[in-house]
């Protein structure tokens, strides 16, 4: 679990000409008297510099916990001099990877088509998740080696297996290959096609390794579980898989030692989803696995193919780099979400019927798209472990995935879902609240001027979450005014809902007091934009809203 973040560097901004900014002296006093009334232990405050922006830059003499932090920045904002005062952060560098291909990789980074995970990486990178690939197996690669464990041989029939047995504990790749007419009467010959281990390696190849290609979860683990071989796989086999890899039983197999917290299934069939499939996706999303599914190459209603068509799955519609719908990807109402599927450069192996050396090559199809997709379920989740908080469930996952999506720039006949996946955005929203735990806090800093006699909203957006807000709920309020009684302050809900924080009152005449009001929210959904109406009553006095934040 990473460790929770400390400060002890802040900026303060003091009002041009005030005392604190002339005079030193009053500087330290003022800080001195703020860190006294932090309780406690107390905290010593030292002045470093001035900036070039004309704010100051101070240090505590211990690290201080968040809760500490805001406490201290809340009683220097409680100056009314102060204009501002925030961590003074240390950043560091986004992760660019050094594989030696990773230029080519253009799914992770486009702006316009990619999922944005490079700029994901710097806050999760799949760390403490499984992601099972239920695929062709997977071949000895140096580049994904490192992040597979121990998966399972799911196929039953020896002529689907090429291996010469049933099921067993090897999910290795023997080659899927077959002679003209053996997977039906006219249907020419093809190669083995290594499909499971280049959608691992888009799930989590070793990355940062000056080698070959990254992964998109490169910090989580890949569980292969073997259902397709020569012609394909059945559905029976495909089933127990589904069950296994998520920590159900299936008569003659040992348990999975550790459940998936991820299925990606990159193969599919015509027909509406089956029963036998739909019981076995359901029993894996009860036990809290997140199945994530290809919409299929057909250039046709994903309503007409399976998994595609089955509820409680994730389906994934494929886009080009250059933001449109790729000309093969299925579509439409059951489509998700979408990711990049075309020209998708990952491991393989050099092999055209048994398996050869290690390789890398570029791939077209859903089936590249989905393990996008999977991949950053992985990264969402592990920020969550990283916090200390519950994993999401399965359908919160698919509503954060939906929610912080982004339109394609380009064109897409008969529907791709709620866009393409920003795993930024996703990461970033899986920082609070769902699944029973954490909160996240939302803050609007900016200053909206209360006029006279007038009436001012500052708005905050709040996406990414699920369910309704909680019986109390924090809302904290910094107005700084001449008179405070003047003004009437209201909570607006995003369905215009409004809940009285504060009246007029000719007793409330503190001018600048933080005040946190615990409000029944109840009966309201979290997602939406939230607004602070602050409007003036009587004449003779102005100010503005300082900051107010909300606690989710």
């Amino acid at each position: 679990m990473q460790s929770q973040p400390s400060f002890d560097r802040f900026i303060v901004k003091y009002r041009d000409g005030s005392a604190e900014q002339v005079n030193p002296a009053m500087l330290g006093q003022r800080l001195g008297a703020a860190g006294a009334a932090l309780g406690g232990r107390g905290v010593r405050l030292q002045h470093l510099r001035r900036t070039a922006l004309g704010s100051d830059v101070i240090k505590a003499d211990r690290k201080l916990d968040r809760a500490e932090a805001e406490t201290l920045m809340r009683q220097i904002a409680a100056n009314p001099n102060v204009e501002y005062v925030e961590p003074d952060r240390l950043m560091k560098p986004v992760l660019t990877p050094n594989d030696t291909s990773y230029n080519q990789q253009w799914g992770y980074f486009d702006a316009d088509a990619g999922i944005r995970a490079n700029t994901a990486w710097d806050l999760a990178n799949g760390s403490g998740i499984i992601v099972a690939v239920l695929d062709t197996g997977i071949t000895n690669h140096s580049d994904l080696n490192a992040n597979v464990i121990a998966g399972y041989d799911f196929i039953n029939d020896t002529f689907v297996s090429r291996d010469g047995n049933g099921r067993d504990s090897d999910p290795s790749d023997p080659g899927d290959w077959y002679a003209s007419g053996e997977c039906g009467a006219g249907v020419p010959g093809s190669n083995s096609s290594w499909h499971g281990t280049h959608v691992a390696g888009t799930v989590g190849a070793v990355t940062n390794n000056a080698k070959g290609v990254a992964g998109t979860a490169f910090g989580a683990k890949i569980m292969p579980v073997r259902v397709l071989g020569r012609c394909g796989g059945y559905t029976s086999d495909i089933a127990d898989a589904i069950v296994w890899a998520s920590g159900g039983t299936v008569s003659g197999v040992p348990a999975v030692s550790q459940r998936a917290h991820v299925i990606n299934l990159s193969l599919g069939g015509s027909g509406a989803c089956d029963t036998t499939t739909q019981n076995a996706i359901n029993g894996a999303v009860s036990r809290g696995t997140v199945v994530v599914v290809a919409a299929g190459n057909s250039n046709a209603d994903a309503s007409n193919f399976s998994p595609a068509s089955c509820n409680n799955v994730i389906t994934v519609a494929s886009v080009t780099s250059s933001s449109s719908r790729s000309s093969f990807s299925n579509y439409g109402a059951k489509i998700d979400v979408s990711a990049p599927g075309s020209s998708i450069l990952s491991t393989l192996n050099s092999g055209t019927t048994s398996p050869s050396t290690e390789s890398y090559a570029s791939y077209n199809g859903t089936s590249m798209a989905a393990p996008h997709v999977a991949g950053t379920v992985a990264l969402v989740q592990s920020r969550r472990l990283a916090l200390g908080q519950p994993l999401l469930s399965p359908s919160e996952v698919e509503s954060l995935l939906k929610s912080t999506a982004y339109p394609l720039a380009g064109s897409c006949s008969g529907g791709c879902g709620a866009g393409i996946i920003d795993a930024r955005r996703a990461v970033e929203s899986a920082g609070g609240g769902g699944g029973g735990g954490g909160t996240t806090t939302y803050t609007n800093s900016a200053d909206y001027t209360i006029s006279d006699l007038a009436t001012v909203e500052s708005p905050i957006s709040v996406s990414g979450r699920s369910g309704n807000a909680p019986s109390s709920t924090p809302v904290a309020v910094d107005i700084r005014h001449t008179y405070r009684g003047d003004l009437v302050i209201d909570l607006v809900a995003p369905d215009g809902s409004t809940y009285r924080l504060k009246n007029s009152s000719g007793s409330d005449s503190a001018d600048n007091v933080i005040t946190t009001y615990n409000v029944n929210l109840s009966t309201e959904t979290i997602n939406g934009t939230w607004k602070l109406r602050v409007r003036d009553v009587y004449s003779g006095d102005t100010g503005y809203i300082n900051s107010w934040s909300i606690t989710f």
